[in-house]
């Protein structure tokens, strides 16, 4: 049987993945912290003789507890102030110490992730993301393996209706928030109408406690009016930081020395799809 400190020692190595499948199921680092120390509480009063695999018991056991957290949020959600974004992981000292994050969990996949049943995004994240086999899904889950194959099914269906379409190259998409930046930065609606997708959608996240568009804004020339009375109410030397962004090139705003609001962007063809801005003071606080 494994001592104390072999058990520490297991869970701060793979504490970093443990967190990233929370986040994946939940959008939100605090819970998925939360979630993880839970998860650890709870090793240290199981019987650790019938636990031969601490690792796989770990990722079952939060995989669980982030799937309860998931189905009481989501009336919790329902009664969000506009519209609802993952708490974004930015990039700053040394991301290794706090998430594991899969490549494919951009604020976009979250966004669609949202739309999925907790059993769907559950079964979707754990086997799709993260490879872990049904039979695992199954304990987290509660169901046989069968049936989490067929709810990763419907919810892989699902991400392939709403997901991007085109495979996005990372330097043309630095390159095209690097444009971003400047436009905005420079009030210049010209340059950003050129940079926007005539269906681009915005969507800013206040949480009711900052002020931001309450409804998702649509179109080219819509949405650079609102970029730039965002700069013409902060200012134009209120400039953009490059900072990474749930794994791709993003934005960093800051207001008195204090970050303001985090930009994840879509891109496609050398254009912007989608803009994300999360300006909630409660989803920034862990941002260095």
């Amino acid at each position: 049987m494994k001592t104390d400190e072999d058990l520490a020692a297991e869970f701060a190595a793979i504490r970093p993945r443990l967190v990233g499948v929370a986040y994946g199921l939940l959008g939100s680092l605090d819970e998925a912290e939360d979630v993880v120390q839970d998860a650890w509480f709870r090793l240290g009063r199981a019987g650790r003789a019938e636990i031969r695999d601490v690792t796989g018991w770990l990722v079952v056991t939060v995989s669980r507890l982030a799937l309860d957290v998931l189905r009481s949020a989501r009336a919790r959600r329902e009664e969000y102030v506009g519209p609802w974004l993952p708490e974004p992981v930015v990039d700053g000292g040394d991301p290794a110490d706090r998430v594991t994050l899969d490549e494919s969990m951009s604020m976009a996949m979250l966004v669609v992730l949202e739309s999925l049943s907790p059993a769907e995004r559950t079964a979707f994240v754990l086997h799709d993301v993260f490879g872990l086999p049904f039979d695992e899904v199954g304990r987290a889950v509660g169901r046989s393996p069968a049936a989490c194959r067929q709810l990763a099914t419907r919810a892989r269906r699902h991400v392939a209706a709403r997901a991007p379409r085109f495979e996005v190259d990372a330097a043309e998409h630095r390159r095209v928030v690097e444009a971003f930046a400047r436009a905005g930065a420079g009030d210049d609606i010209g340059a950003l109408m050129e940079l926007l997708d005539p269906g681009v959608v915005l969507r800013s996240d206040g949480g009711g406690l900052v002020t931001a568009a309450r409804r998702p804004v649509r179109g080219a020339d819509r949405v650079a009016r609102f970029l730039l009375g965002v700069t013409r109410r902060y200012g134009p030397s209120r400039g953009f930081a490059p900072v990474m962004v749930n794994g791709w090139p993003g934005l960093l705003r800051s207001r008195r020395d204090a970050t303001h609001a985090v930009y994840a962007l879509n891109t496609a063809r050398g254009r912007i799809t989608e803009i994300y801005i999360v300006m909630n003071p409660e989803k920034l606080r862990s941002i260095p």
